[in-house]
């Protein structure tokens, strides 16, 4: 019956059809998501009552088909349910016709065109009257989900991608539960997983995805997806034991503003100012944490702080930082599958090659290696540099730069001024991220380094207490205005009320932070870099 339902759809006449699916042109009104699927109905029902166990949480993630369903057992706990419409038998068959007719059909554009693509309601309908001309209007937006979902989506998983509240998606192996990390409840199972073969075919999709190749030759992959997520592939039992596995960091659609980290309780307006007038008079900094502490999305945070035409370089791994700004240049390491390192460009060559380009401003992803000692050299040569460090505090970051593999001389600490301490707490059942501390850097004698700490958080009273009577980097930026010690508390408390008039103004578009940013104040002149 497949083999039939498949030829029949494979002798239908649909030239233009085709050409509008390749082109991408398109009609409708997509609902929001990384497919851009569609529907008809803009009423959005109810999401359907649960019966079993305690109900946490339910929301739409694609509106209309799927949603999520949270629910926590006394047993097992907290677990993470996709629920989509039902198929029947005969459904089922239908869309994998469709499905592999309209593969076949594309096969003829290139990977990057692919990713360009789109599958409207209009098209999908013409191809499954002509297949089941008596099927209810209901169930054709419900078989265009799915097509949309496994053909131009990421399939089982398309779901998760479209829930903001996700921070990373994961699989570790056979038909084990693909794992998700929530912004609120934290690391939960879900009911999607992947059996053998399926599992290896997913990684492939996902690699071809990524314009990346994954074999037994090369079983490792890292990469990023077309909206910007981050992957991590491993490819059958060559190196886990239970086979093919991923791990998918999610791309926020909208950037981290500093209004984000204030409604997040990460920063306080008055330690948040302190960074904002320190970036703004190009003073260097290194924001330190562990695994998911944020550290890139501070680093996407305080660079609104760079003013707005400045020239910046950012050089990363994979794509993370996202930046407004006009004269902004990102720049990505190059990897090749291949013997040998011809070809290959890494953190140090690009670094290297960004020093020649009179940068205002360098963000270096993270520094793990020799790239680093070119960064504190762009310092030691007055360039502003940011950048992130895998470390849980200051002495161990310290440790870190000094000894092997980075190795950076004890005298070029000094040109770097501030650095950022964050971390991952656990309070009352839920994840937290907060700015453990804010410390000053000095060498002494050339080879002594310490640190001087400025605003520090209190888990008990979660507050960020100020401990600095005298800053030596204020100091600078005021000897370099001429301010006096009064006029320079004016300036932070300036830069202070404006982040909280944005936080009570809902300002979270990039457009209107932008224009905050840079018209703050009326008569201060914090505005004013030169």
């Amino acid at each position: 019956m497949f083999g039939k339902a498949r030829d029949y759809i494979a002798n239908l006449s649909c030239p233009t059809l085709i050409k509008r699916i390749r082109s991408g042109t398109h009609s409708g009104n997509p609902v929001p998501g990384s497919s851009g699927l569609q529907h008809a109905d803009p009423q959005l029902p109810p999401i359907p009552e649960h019966d079993g166990g305690d109900l946490e949480k339910a929301y739409w993630l694609i509106p209309g088909f799927s949603y999520a369903r949270i629910t926590r057992n006394s047993t097992q706990g907290l677990r993470y349910d996709v629920v989509e419409p039902a198929l029947d038998a005969e459904e089922y068959l239908f869309l994998n016709a469709i499905y592999e007719y309209i593969k076949d059909v594309m096969l003829f554009d290139s990977p990057r065109k692919r990713h360009e693509m789109v599958l409207t309601y209009d098209d999908a309908v013409k191809i499954i009257r002509q297949f089941a001309p008596k099927i209810s209007d209901d169930r054709v937006n419900v078989l265009h989900y799915y097509l949309q979902r496994n053909f131009l989506g990421l399939g089982k998983i398309e779901p998760l991608m479209n829930d903001e509240r996700l921070e990373d998606i994961s699989c570790n192996g056979i038909d084990n539960p693909v794992f998700v990390y929530h912004r609120i409840f934290g690391s939960i199972p879900t009911n999607i997983a992947f059996t053998g073969e399926e599992l290896n075919r997913f990684v492939l999709k996902l690699a071809q995805k990524a314009d990346k190749q994954i074999s037994l030759t090369t079983p490792l992959v890292d990469a990023s997806l077309p909206d910007g997520s981050r992957v991590q592939l491993t490819f059958s039992d060559v190196v886990s034991t239970k086979g093919s596995s991923f791990t998918v960091r999610k791309f926020r659609r909208d950037p981290m503003t500093p209004v984000s980290l204030l409604e997040y309780g990460t920063y306080s307006p008055e330690l948040l100012a302190l960074i904002w007038l320190a970036v703004e008079n190009r003073k260097s900094m290194i924001v330190v944490g562990g695994t998911a502490s944020g550290k890139t999305s501070t680093m996407n945070a305080i660079s609104f702080f760079i003013p707005y035409y400045a020239k910046i370089v950012s050089i990363e791994d994979t794509r993370e930082i996202q930046l407004s700004h006009k004269n902004w240049l990102p720049m990505q390491t190059r990897e090749i599958n291949a013997r040998g390192p011809k070809g290959d460009i890494d953190m140090f060559s690009l670094l290297k090659a960004a020093l020649r380009q009179r940068p205002e401003y360098i963000i270096v992803g993270e520094v793990r290696g020799r790239e680093a000692q070119t960064l504190f050299q762009a310092m030691n040569t007055g360039h502003t540099t940011f950048s992130t460090l895998h470390a849980g505090s200051t002495d161990e970051a310290v440790n870190r730069l000094l000894n092997e593999p980075i190795s950076v001389p004890p005298a070029m600490l000094g040109a770097l001024d501030l650095m950022v301490i964050q971390s991952l707490h656990y309070q009352g059942g839920r994840t937290i991220r907060r700015c453990d501390s804010l410390h000053e850097i000095t060498v002494e004698k050339g080879r002594d380094v310490t640190h001087d700490i400025l605003y520090r958080w209190e888990p008990d009273t979660d507050r960020f207490c100020r401990e600095y009577t005298r800053s030596k980097t204020l100091e600078s930026i005021a000897g370099m205005h001429g301010w006096s010690d009064t006029e320079l508390q004016r300036q932070l408390d300036i830069r202070s009320d404006c982040l909280v008039r944005m936080r009570e103004e809902g300002r979270q578009d990039v457009d209107g932070m932008i224009h905050c940013l840079t018209s703050f104040g009326g008569d201060g002149e914090g505005a004013d870099s030169e």
